[in-house]
């Protein structure tokens, strides 16, 4: 028997519990042969904006067909929809929180269902974990090659999360931190390619970047800041990050998700 299909898992589960365990259970007892991949269990809990970030740097690097399952969901078992998301490439199983925002915004959705039809349910005592007796085996499912109108109703869209798009001008660039990795990196949401711009434009020298009251120095990679300097640098996403060599720009910057960062470009 070959392999299944690619089935992703995102959420703020963490590892302590049985929970990410429980999820992986039902989608392998529906489909034995499911490739299942972990992208992440460490989202902070309920951060929905971190998890759609995390989802828009890593979903378009997965093989056509795959099947994400993305469990972070502060409303859970309250009114709020579940959703099952068709785009060209992907299908994305969710609550209806903002949470595939950053997916979407790249990869425009062909379809949306809400899922609700319960014969695709597991039968529980409660409703505070929708990830093992409602994603999953609508996940298993749809691998099998359920249609997607078989979950439930076509919907005509899902609820987009308020965009904090850096802002432009002649003299400077202000964006926020949008992620904080295991590394204590400050992801931003500032282009690369602008930065490359503007130092080809005006000079490394005449380009400053502060966050949180304090100055860092642009490098080409982690390695080329010394011990305890505050750099930024082009990331693997292709946004400006903030790092320190071998240490925690975060901690030492007491950043947090959200914190403006101001770059200001030539002399003024």
């Amino acid at each position: 028997m070959g392999q299944g299909p690619v089935i992703a898992l995102l959420t703020d589960y963490g590892d302590k519990d049985y929970f990410v365990a429980s999820v992986k259970a039902v989608i392998l007892g529906i489909r034995p042969d499911a490739a299942i991949v972990d992208i992440s269990h460490s989202v902070d809990s309920f951060d929905v904006r971190q998890a759609s970030h995390l989802l828009a740097g890593c979903y378009e690097y997965f093989p056509a067909g795959t099947i994400f399952i993305v469990v972070v969901d502060p409303g859970v078992g309250t009114g709020r929809r579940l959703l099952l998301v068709q785009t060209k490439k992907h299908f994305f199983i969710a609550p209806d929180n903002g949470v595939l925002s950053g997916a979407l915004a790249q990869e425009k959705p062909e379809l949306i269902i809400e899922i609700m039809k319960r014969r695709f349910f597991l039968k529980s005592a409660g409703r505070t974990f929708d990830g093992r007796d409602r994603m999953a085996p609508v996940a298993a499912r749809l691998s099998l090659g359920h249609s997607p109108e078989e979950f439930g109703r076509r919907i005509s869209k899902c609820m987009i999360l308020p965009s904090q798009m850096p802002r432009f001008s002649k003299s400077r660039i202000v964006g926020h931190i949008v992620s904080i990795d295991k590394f204590g990196n400050c992801l931003t949401d500032i282009p690369s390619g602008r930065v490359e711009e503007a130092r080809r434009k005006y000079g490394t020298a005449n380009i400053s970047l502060t966050v949180k009251g304090k100055v860092a120095r642009w490098r080409r990679t982690y390695g080329a800041g010394r011990r305890g300097e505050l750099i930024y640098l082009a990331g693997s996403q292709g946004t400006v990050e903030i790092a320190m060599k071998e240490d925690s720009a975060a901690a030492h910057l007491g950043a947090s998700v959200g914190d403006p960062v101001v770059i200001r470009l030539g002399s003024t």
